[in-house]
């Protein structure tokens, strides 16, 4: 059997292993190592369980995940995000559904201190969910934007998705980084529109505020308590822009300023940090069994020959970046609906970065747009793993339907901003052209 063959049935067994939700990391590590065997022997498969886990988390770049993890682990038992929430509430009082509004860009602040959009998610329905439920806001708006907005986590740095594609993908992880930022920003305006536009067209979905009446400087007193978070944002990415950190050395950074500031406030208490610790580590450790198999599928898939198929393929149709690009989206998609978006993106980029390198294409740019299709997949039926977890949080308060109702919503919001990110991608690669 030729290598080419036990690569096309290696891809079709992990297929019908992900099928019945075996862990995506057992899979690709499964269908590797036997693939391997089969091609080049058992001492080469072997010798790839062997050496391959410990030279790749040995990847000093890898290290930026655990320190991200933590960091946003430390913000989010450190309730940095209640003023912030207070704060955005009574200054956008005077807006339509201003308490969606307050919880959109509350969101896409705390998505930017911790780089995870399930905490984001979590966070905001234990905190803003109950709260606009109890001005009688709708229940789809109320977790349909704080279910949303958890997905600015992957692409507003710092990013784990973003970090992961940028090792994978050989590409400077600061760069890509920074290139998330006006995406992440836009996404979050996007969003906000959306609100005021559907509560002025239909008042029964959110209440008008009440007048705190507050004064200016009242107001003003409430923002006192939020410079943590603008603090550890700036911090970050303020050390990766300017060249100071790497974004390696900037995870690290991330962590030493959030205990600071924690400790500053007097928020973190001995429990929150042990939390803090004991989640990041069960994070770190998922993420890394998947990106082991991922790396071993890339080793798998190099001997079968199927990458430099594909791309010969590729250049021999003449497809443009516009062309790849579409083509890769509804793919992400719809495996957006049946898997956990990690597991999306580790399991393709192997298949996809040589077709991505035949055709020439910025690779920032790329990964920025796939990461945003995975933010995407977070909201998309059956699985959307966003939304799955608002309903954790929310039990039987809210139904599962409600919630899906709400979000599809913003997945219009979503449509107008990928086109934007297609059609003119200077809008992702200004920011990292500028750092060169």
């Amino acid at each position: 059997m030729t290598p080419l063959a036990i690569g096309l049935i290696g891809l079709a067994g992990l297929f019908v292993l992900l099928a019945i939700r075996l862990p995506v990391g057992i899979c690709l590590a499964v269908v590797s190592f036997c693939g391997v065997w089969a091609i080049r022997g058992d001492r080469a498969a072997f010798g790839l369980l062997e050496s391959l886990p410990y030279d790749f988390v040995a990847h000093w770049t890898l290290s930026a995940i655990p320190m991200f993890l933590l960091m946003g682990a430390i913000v989010a038992h450190s309730g940095m995000t209640t003023a912030l929430f207070r704060a955005m509430r009574i200054w956008l009082a005077w807006l339509p559904g201003s308490l969606a509004v307050a919880t959109n860009f509350a969101g896409a602040g705390f998505a930017a201190a911790s780089g995870s959009s399930m905490a984001t998610t979590a966070t905001l329905g234990r905190v803003a969910v109950p709260e606009m439920l109890r001005l009688g806001y709708n229940p789809g708006l109320a977790t349909g934007v704080s279910t949303a907005v958890g997905t600015l986590g992957a692409v507003i740095p710092p990013s784990i998705m973003i970090v992961l594609f940028a090792i994978f993908a050989q590409v400077p992880v600061g760069q890509v980084l920074i290139a998330g930022i006006v995406p992440g920003l836009l996404t979050a305006f996007a969003y906000a529109v959306l609100i005021v536009t559907r509560c002025k067209l239909d008042p029964s979905l959110a209440p008008r505020d009440v007048d705190h009446g507050m004064t200016r400087r009242e107001k003003l007193a409430l923002l006192l308590p939020v410079w943590p978070l603008p603090v550890l944002v700036i911090g970050v990415i303020g050390g990766i822009y300017s060249g100071i950190t790497t974004a390696t050395e900037a995870g690290a950074a991330g962590v030493v300023l959030a205990l600071i500031l924690g400790l500053v406030q007097r928020k973190l208490t001995w429990e929150g940090l042990r939390a803090s610790l004991i989640d990041s580590a069960r994070s770190t450790a998922a993420l890394m069994l998947i990106a082991i198999g991922a790396a071993m599928l890339t080793r798998f898939l190099a001997f079968t020959g199927i990458p430099n198929l594909l791309s010969d393929v590729i250049i021999a149709w003449g497809a443009s970046p516009l062309v790849i690009i579409l083509a890769v989206s509804v793919a992400y998609l719809i495996l957006g609906c049946f898997l956990d978006p990690l597991g999306v993106l580790l399991l393709t980029l192997p298949i996809l970065l040589p077709i991505f390198d035949a055709a020439d294409m910025n690779m920032i740019w790329v990964g920025i747009i796939l990461v945003k299709f995975i933010e995407i997949g977070m909201l998309t039926p059956p699985v959307g793993l966003n939304v799955f977890v608002m309903k954790g949080i929310m039990g039987d308060e809210v139904s599962l339907i409600s919630i899906f109702k709400g979000v599809t919503w913003f997945l219009l919001a979503e449509v107008v901003v990928m086109a934007i990110l297609i059609g003119f991608p200077a809008v992702v690669t200004f920011l990292p052209e500028m750092m060169q």
